[in-house]
């Protein structure tokens, strides 16, 4: 008997020793390859950017002066570009890594490199370039600076007419230019797209997420769960909450048949089918929880790949989101410094005011269902007397700091309301 057990160990061990040594040379080959795979999706990378020179730009760089595109065809290859670049920067990174661990000499290396620096030299400023661009900024700096020493101050006069005349006259100047409507349709497209790339942006923002968490929890995640959990029922409860609400649903159905059965509101039952009928109302809860069980597992790995998802959209979206800081800015400057005031106390008595504790208690009792944690009063009351603190100092600051020199009017404002 020992003998055969020695033999299947001996037969284990070695078919153990052969799939680790499979793994280990197949990590080796694929480290071996990575820096020729590193390179070879540099060059498609190039050569895509090649490909589209050649069919849309007549062989030139990708820029609007190549060729007379409108700004959402130009936004569209400009992306393309910056995609195209950014892969040949990652993937050179890990080419020369790899190259420095690995020896691996091929000659056709050298072209696929040479080819890739041919097209990513017209898109690398040069050092003339640089100096230029620095040079510049330098004498756009001095020009700003010489205006703001013209411009007088609010104790001189410019003239006989008040400024806010000069200003209103200036307006209704540039009202009856003959370029007045051309900007003004200008503008409005300008808006109009900056309002769709916004919303858009937003909506995907939020619905890829959502969406992204709900399959992966109900296609991929959960069927997991329940194959790993079985049918081992000594697992229906995550936590002592839940076990503490499953007792106390078994002890109100068990209460309510004895209290329906004294008051002949139905017949009479004897104690083995009042034992029977709470036997299988505790099945019934155990099947609840236990799907309620392996719902918060799934959801912790489903809020994950959420996560991912959201900051996949938010690494590839930069163009968007300058978009949609330029929307909300507009939006935040457009309003009237009461509206500004009125928004900031809103904010502020929401996250941070007298009532806000109990909010957060709600906030974070869901969170700790959601993801099947116990919810610890002390950790509760521990963030409700630590981080709207942190916030409230936060928001004071940014008001003493930053409000009070982007819109003096709405801080008063804002202490007028207060008071």
């Amino acid at each position: 008997m020992s003998t055969k057990k020695s033999s299947y160990f001996s037969r284990k061990t070695e078919l153990l020793r052969q799939k680790i040594t499979e793994y280990w040379h197949t990590f080796n080959q694929w480290f071996v390859d990575t820096s020729a795979r590193a390179l070879l999706e540099a060059y498609q990378a190039a050569q895509n950017i090649k490909n589209a020179e050649i069919e849309h730009f007549g062989g030139q760089k990708i820029s609007p002066q190549s060729r007379n595109y409108t700004e959402n065809v130009m936004s569209y290859w400009q992306g393309h570009l910056d995609r195209n670049l950014a892969i040949i920067k990652v993937r050179l990174g890990e080419f020369q890594l790899s190259r420095s661990l690995v020896n691996n000499s091929d000659p056709i290396l050298l072209e696929k490199l040479t080819f890739i620096d041919e097209v990513i030299t017209k898109y690398t400023p040069n050092e003339e370039q640089i100096s230029k661009i620095n040079r510049q900024a330098v004498n756009n700096q001095s020009d700003s600076s010489n205006d703001i020493a013209k411009v007088p101050s609010l104790s001189q006069k410019n003239g006989i007419l008040p400024r806010s005349i000069d200003r209103t006259i200036n307006k209704i100047v540039q009202d009856f230019s003959p370029k007045t409507e051309e900007r003004f349709l200008k503008d409005y497209r300008k808006s109009r797209n900056r309002t769709r790339i916004t919303i858009k942006f937003l909506l995907i923002l939020i619905i890829v997420p959502l969406l992204t968490q709900q399959f992966s929890k109900n296609l991929l995640i959960n069927p997991i769960v329940e194959r790993m959990r079985g049918e081992n029922i000594t697992q229906i409860f995550l936590n002592s909450d839940m076990e503490e609400e499953a007792f106390h649903e078994l002890k109100s159905f068990e209460e309510e048949l004895k209290f329906e059965s004294l008051l002949h509101l139905t017949p009479k039952l004897s104690p083995t089918a009042i034992e029977k009928e709470i036997k299988d109302k505790a099945i019934e809860i155990a099947k609840e929880f236990r799907k309620k069980s392996s719902a918060a597992i799934s959801n912790v790995f489903a809020d994950l790949i959420s996560l991912i998802a959201f900051s996949l959209i938010i690494a590839f979206s930069k163009k968007e989101i300058v978009v949609v800081k330029s929307f909300i800015d507009q939006i935040v400057y457009g309003l009237s410094d009461s509206a500004k005031a009125f928004i900031i106390i809103l904010f502020t008595d929401i996250f941070v005011g007298f009532h806000s504790p109990h909010g957060w208690e709600i906030l974070l009792e869901g969170l700790a269902e959601h993801l099947g944690i116990a919810a610890s009063r002390s950790g509760i009351f521990l963030f409700i007397a630590t981080f709207p603190v942190i916030l409230d100092t936060i928001v004071k600051y940014w008001i003493f700091r930053y409000l009070s020199r982007l819109s003096p009017s709405a801080l008063a404002t804002l202490k007028e309301m207060d008071e």
